[in-house]
């Protein structure tokens, strides 16, 4: 996620974060509508309680059936986290001999389990692979890394950063990847736009068939699948840095926390029906127009639903988060919440009836905040890079305050 801009020494290691985001599993079950209605956004605030620390650069984390939670380490480790027990003292898998750790933004990447994990213990990783840091999805039985089985790969030896490696099942079945648009500055390869690869897009796989020499097959309805030149994996496109996104188990929906180059953050809410959506890069960055050249006539562009300026804020790279589907608040249910790996306030956003986005901050996350994601209750926990810890992340309720007929938090 590297950006050609001075940033603060805490960050230097840190922006490995962008490619982290959200991990969503499909072991969070899809709710139905609370009884309690969402409140505004403005009368939430969250707050967050240290529950584990002494994580090595944590930077993804999904939820297990059982309770427990799994989180990846950038080496190439993975740790299993309980509330009740807390932090498993050695890791339940170490893929360390397989990883390209070298950079920054390298690593193991993503990590989520199996739709049918509690039958056979299956997880799919993203990652960084020896020995040039060619990203990787692959599967194996948790217990097993001698199983280890490559799904599929993209070369990137070029440069070091924008890997995106966000792994998530949908409602559909079927396995969505994350991969960043080949590193450096300015889309060096052009690959935003580009079909042929898959550097800069989220793609959408069938893993629970083979088709022909594929360990997987291309499921028919991906866009596509007919257009000559063009990968048939690809789902959406135009993306920079996709580090984190998430799939609301409710409505299938993607929420994507795609990271900017010099001027905004922005994230992108991508409806089921939407596949084969432009997201811009890198024509747009955000809103505006980043590169003239590589914007084409009669292309439609989906802009984000929210974004922010990063040089205003002190901030430099988005990490995408997940929609709260927990019980614990039901007055939140339904909130996308977000942050930021430099300056982690906490960015709120719910769509409305009639189309358009109620946004607003409503705290705080400790600092670098590389991943969030929910356990299979949907409850939500938030990992931070340097320090290495894990915190749990609940809301609160603000009750607003009347000042001589003005109403304030």
């Amino acid at each position: 996620m590297s950006r050609r801009r001075r940033r603060p020494a805490t960050m230097l290691a840190g922006l490995l974060v962008l490619a982290l985001s959200a991990t969503l599993s499909t072991s969070v079950p899809a709710a139905g509508t609370p009884r309690t209605p969402a409140v505004p956004l403005s009368e939430l605030t969250v707050v967050t309680e240290q529950v584990a620390s002494g994580l090595q650069r944590p930077i993804a984390i999904t939820g297990l059936p059982d309770g427990r939670m799994l989180i990846a380490e950038k080496n190439g480790t993975v740790r299993a986290y309980h509330p009740d027990t807390g932090l498993a003292a050695e890791p339940v898998l170490d893929l360390t001999a397989r990883i390209d750790a070298s950079d920054n933004e390298r690593g193991l990447l993503g990590i989520t389990p199996a739709p049918n994990f509690a039958r056979t213990g299956i997880i799919y990783v993203a990652y960084t692979s020896l020995p040039a840091g060619a990203l990787t999805l692959a599967r194996l039985p948790i217990g097993a890394p001698e199983r280890l089985q490559v799904l599929l790969t993209q070369e990137h030896a070029e440069y070091g950063n924008h890997n995106g490696g966000q792994v998530a099942f949908g409602r559909d079945g079927y396995l969505y990847w994350s991969t960043g648009d080949g590193g450096h500055a300015n889309d060096p390869f052009k690959a935003g736009q580009d079909l042929g690869t898959l550097l800069g897009k989220i793609v959408r796989i069938d893993v629970n068939r083979a088709c022909g020499a594929k360990p997987y097959c291309v499921p028919s309805t991906n866009p596509f699948v007919r257009t000559p030149g063009a990968r048939p994996e690809i789902w959406l496109y135009g993306l920079r840095n996709p580090w984190r996104f998430s799939v609301d188990p409710v409505d299938n929906s993607l929420w994507i926390g795609d990271v900017g180059q010099g001027l905004v953050e922005e994230i992108n809410h991508i409806r089921p029906w939407q596949g084969g959506a432009n997201l811009g890069w890198s024509c747009k960055e955000g809103t505006p127009v980043f590169d003239p050249a590589q914007c084409r006539p009669g292309v439609q562009y989906v802009d984000p639903v929210f974004e922010y300026e990063h040089f205003l804020t002190e901030s430099c790279s988005v990490i995408g988060g997940v929609v709260y589907r927990g019980s614990r608040t039901p007055e939140a249910w339904g909130t996308y919440v977000a942050s930021d790996y430099c300056a982690p306030r906490v960015y709120a956003v719910r769509p409305r009836r009639d189309g358009t986005y109620e946004t607003a901050t409503i705290g705080n996350f400790p600092t670098q905040p590389t991943a969030i994601g929910a356990d299979v209750h949907g409850e939500l926990y938030v990992l931070s890079d340097y320090p290495g810890w894990l915190s749990r992340v609940r809301f609160e309720r603000v009750q607003p305050v009347s000042e001589g007929g003005v109403t304030t938090r």
